[in-house]
């Protein structure tokens, strides 16, 4: 077992937990949206007799290997240790992956009133605070064009409308223009600019490097999340992470969690990692350079 890792004496989980503290980086980086209990359990059951078969069984065990190679000694634990302890250090690995989200998402919550505010330094019109979501989503006419899917025209009054009042309903599937550079989609080529706007970039250094970082005017006193967790390359499922973030941070919606049926955050997070996975799409997703 590796040093720093074992139970030993350890009651409970607390900020300097090193389980605690891999689960944070395990949810950027590798699955944002897991129960810890229930995939490692589920992964115990398979065998060479039960292999998993299904797309969300075989997911599962990819998700469960990079969790044994992110945390040094871990498998040891899983299969040696009594099932209490193995319950204990999931519950550590889950409330770091929670902990590392929510505080993900309340550092956006303002950074990103700057961020789509014209870059001139004049206030978005109308005016949003920076710490209340009420009016944000489809409700302004700035978040709304940005959240707005790209199978729809935020230019048709009678689309907007539907929007705001909910007569439309937006799934996770439907992407939002933003995800695109210069929030702008070319449905002969969907892939010109995908993943490339200004606001991921903006995201990703807030979230990785540090929050001073985005402004690139570094002032950061404390190593950012990928140096501590020695991040040398970015991963489908951070990307996904990032898009996921600012998809919420736009949105009027007050609680970020798997359940929420009205941003369908788990739907539209899966939905890319799926596309950023796909073996037929690799040409596309390594491509050094954008079209």
């Amino acid at each position: 077992m590796a040093s720093g890792l074992s139970l030993g004496a350890r009651k409970k989980a607390s900020p300097k937990d090193p389980y605690v503290h891999h689960g944070r980086h395990f949810g950027r980086t590798v699955f944002a949206f897991p129960n810890i209990h229930a995939l490692v359990a589920n992964a115990l059951a398979f065998n060479d007799e039960n292999p998993p078969n299904t797309p969300q069984e075989r997911r599962e065990a990819r998700i469960y290997v990079k969790l044994l190679n992110l945390i040094p000694g871990l498998k040891e634990i899983i299969l040696d240790a009594d099932p209490d302890e193995v319950t204990e250090v999931c519950a550590s690995i889950q409330k770091g992956t929670n902990g590392g989200r929510a505080d993900d998402t309340k550092g956006l919550k303002p950074a990103i009133i700057d961020w789509i505010s014209p870059e001139d330094g004049e206030p978005l019109r109308p005016k949003l605070p920076r710490n209340s979501k009420i009016e944000r989503g489809f409700h302004h006419p700035r978040t709304g064009f940005l959240l707005c899917p790209i199978s729809m025209d935020w230019a048709d009054e009678e689309v907007r409308e539907q929007l705001r009042n909910k007569e439309i309903s937006v799934s996770g599937e439907d992407w939002p223009v933003f995800l695109f550079r210069d929030e702008k989609f070319d449905s002969e080529e969907p892939w010109r600019g995908l993943l490339r706007s200004r606001l991921l970039v903006l995201a990703y250094k807030h979230v990785f490097t540090s929050p001073s970082s985005a402004d690139d005017h570094s002032r950061a006193t404390r190593s950012g999340n990928a140096r501590l967790h020695g991040m040398t390359r970015v991963t489908a499922a951070s990307i996904a992470y990032i898009a996921t973030q600012v998809r919420f941070a736009l949105s009027d919606a007050a609680q970020f969690c798997r359940s929420d049926y009205d941003t369908d955050s788990e739907t539209f997070y899966t939905s890319l990692l799926d596309l950023l996975e796909d073996p037929e799409e690799e040409e596309e997703v390594t491509a050094k350079s954008p079209h």
